[in-house]
């Protein structure tokens, strides 16, 4: 019967962190975990003004730490505060997460689209001054 069981729910061990179990144990390990996911959030943050404002890494480098540790400042907000797990029961979270960042890549894709273009067709300094005249 046990096999019958994991057949059904073969995630049913995989929760976030915060998340509330099946047989109820504490509320103290949820917010413990949101308080961890607090935290991390926390340390990133204070990492990327660190990494921005000092000398520490050489300075071409800063905008490749700084998007590495963005990265891991969304990984935490993702798995501690919006729960998004391997289980079933992520599936349409997930899934609006993934509709979520294909838009804004589209919008910024557009942006850079039309501000490239624009940019482009414009006319230069020297030659508006002449037509002035």
């Amino acid at each position: 019967m046990s096999e019958f069981v994991d057949d059904l729910h073969p995630h049913a061990d995989d929760t976030a962190p915060g998340d509330q179990r099946l047989d109820g144990s504490g509320i103290a390990h949820g917010v413990f975990s949101y308080l961890i996911g607090l935290a991390m959030a926390a340390g990133l943050t204070v990492a990327s003004f660190y990494v921005g404002g000092s000398g520490i890494v050489w300075m071409p480098v800063v905008p490749v730490a700084l998007i590495v540790l963005a990265i891991a400042q969304m990984g935490v907000h993702i798995v501690f505060f919006l729960h998004i797990t391997t289980g079933p029961e992520s599936t349409n979270n997930v899934l609006a997460l993934a509709f979520g960042v294909l838009i804004v890549f589209l919008l910024m894709a557009g942006s850079l689209w039309i501000m490239a273009n624009l940019n482009h067709n414009m006319m230069l300094m020297p030659r508006m001054m002449e037509m002035q005249r």
